[in-house]
């Protein structure tokens, strides 16, 4: 049976999400930030080197990272209701999607959060970049939308997944203000009864 090793207000919370649209068995470990530093505890570095969450052990496999665990998590699912057609055109924007949440949108996004995390007097270097990232990534998500009902096409998928939780960060910090499909699609994803199991665990 798999287990997750969960951080509290992580990314961890994707694999939860996962594993309830699939109906995969699947044990919880919970592990919570400092109260102080909000960093992750020493716990998680026992598990894994990166001490980073979300990680998963299913026998003697244990993967960080949440792209590689999604693809893992597929690959032993019954079904391949989550994942479009290898060699299908949606097949490509799933990986492009997929890949995206962690590699184009998370590096601006999550800057940004780091960047609220401190005291700021005057504008930095980096703030143009990053402003001028955030714009560009949000208007291909918005314009993306506007052509589909989900990330790869027609069908919800685990693309969706990992879009949806960089989503809720980048809401939270107020950068999807104006962004009207995104946030219709974003309340849309929240109704999901796995992602609000997912939910429960912060």
């Amino acid at each position: 049976m798999i287990t997750i090793h969960h951080l509290n207000k992580s990314r961890s919370k994707r694999v939860i999400w996962l594993l309830e649209e699939l109906k995969i068995a699947y044990t919880i470990v919970e592990h919570q930030r400092d109260s102080k530093s909000n960093l992750a505890p020493e716990s998680l570095k026992l598990i894994h080197p990166l001490a980073k969450a979300p990680i998963i052990v299913d026998g003697t496999i244990t993967l960080c990272e949440s792209g590689a665990i999604m693809e893992y998590v597929l690959n032993q699912a019954t079904t391949d209701k989550l994942r479009p057609a290898i060699n299908s055109p949606e097949y490509y924007y799933y990986l492009e999607w997929l890949h995206f949440a962690e590699g184009s949108l998370s590096l601006p996004v999550i800057t940004t959060l780091l960047m609220s995390m401190e005291d700021r007097d005057g504008t930095k270097p980096l703030d143009g970049y990053i402003a001028k990232e955030i714009q560009l990534d949000l208007s291909y998500i918005e314009s993306t939308l506007n052509e589909r009902r989900y990330f790869s096409g027609d069908n919800f998928s685990a693309a969706d997944i990992m879009m949806t939780i960089i989503l809720e960060i980048a809401d939270n910090l107020g950068l999807l203000k104006n962004k009207i499909k995104t946030n219709a699609y974003l309340t849309t994803m929240q109704q999901r009864s796995a992602y609000q199991t997912a939910a429960n665990y912060g």
